[in-house]
């Protein structure tokens, strides 16, 4: 029972986990949305911030389109899906790439691990910049639920608190957390309201993601529908 508690709390990429099936539901209304998007007859530029090739392993948009995907983070890696690289980069400065050279920037639970609103200003302005469409995902600062850590209300709690509480006891995800890699995540997460969001896409079209009809996260999009 403890194990499977801990698999259905695990992180989004357990396939296992609460995370990973509404991941896997959200993919689903991204790939409706990319279809109707692309049509057949052309290469397809997908830059993905902050993603993995193991994401995109196995989605049917890469058998129904012909598409080439880039994926960026603060390291590469190494690639064996078909069409799919990997390079070094910045989500906050992405100068190595002209107005306009995607055709769809993807980022999924990426834009809230950037600090502070400064740098997610940035990101928001750089993939409205390089990307002729964009697909936005990032976690409701209000639910209920902080996902990160799997605790109730977590976002709100003093840093010294959630410092003893990750390290010092099991009550996030059944388990302690090594002390330096909470306090990175204790750092870097700074989760968005729906009105900040707003405000770094204007115009953008939103897709709620629902848990018990509360919102959990957001999509903002500029995708056909």
């Amino acid at each position: 029972m403890k194990r499977r508690l801990k698999k259905f709390f695990a992180p989004s990429d357990h396939p296992q986990s609460l995370g990973s099936k509404f991941r896997e539901k959200r993919f689903k209304f991204f790939e409706e949305f990319f279809l109707k998007t692309f049509q057949k007859g052309k290469v397809i530029r997908v830059l993905d911030v902050g993603g993995t090739e193991a994401f995109w392993r196995e989605k049917k948009i890469l058998r129904k389109r012909e598409v080439h995907i880039t994926l960026l983070n603060l390291s590469a890696e190494e690639t064996s899906i078909k069409n799919v690289t990997s390079r070094r980069g910045d989500a906050t400065d992405l100068s190595d790439f002209d107005d306009a050279a995607f055709d769809l920037v993807f980022s999924n639970s990426v834009i809230e691990h950037l600090h502070h609103f400064d740098n997610q200003v940035k990101m928001a302005n750089e993939i409205q910049r390089v990307g002729q469409h964009f697909y936005v995902q990032t976690p409701n600062k209000y639910f209920f639920l902080e996902p990160h850590y799997a605790l109730p209300l977590f976002q709100f709690v003093p840093k010294p608190i959630a410092r003893f509480i990750l390290t010092k006891t099991k009550l996030s995800r059944m388990q302690k957390w090594d002390p330096s890699f909470a306090e990175a995540y204790l750092e870097e997460i700074r989760l968005l309201s729906f009105g900040e969001m707003k405000k770094l896409f204007p115009g953008a079209n939103v897709y709620f993601e629902k848990f018990l009809g509360m919102n959990k996260s957001f999509v903002f999009h500029n995708m056909k529908g």
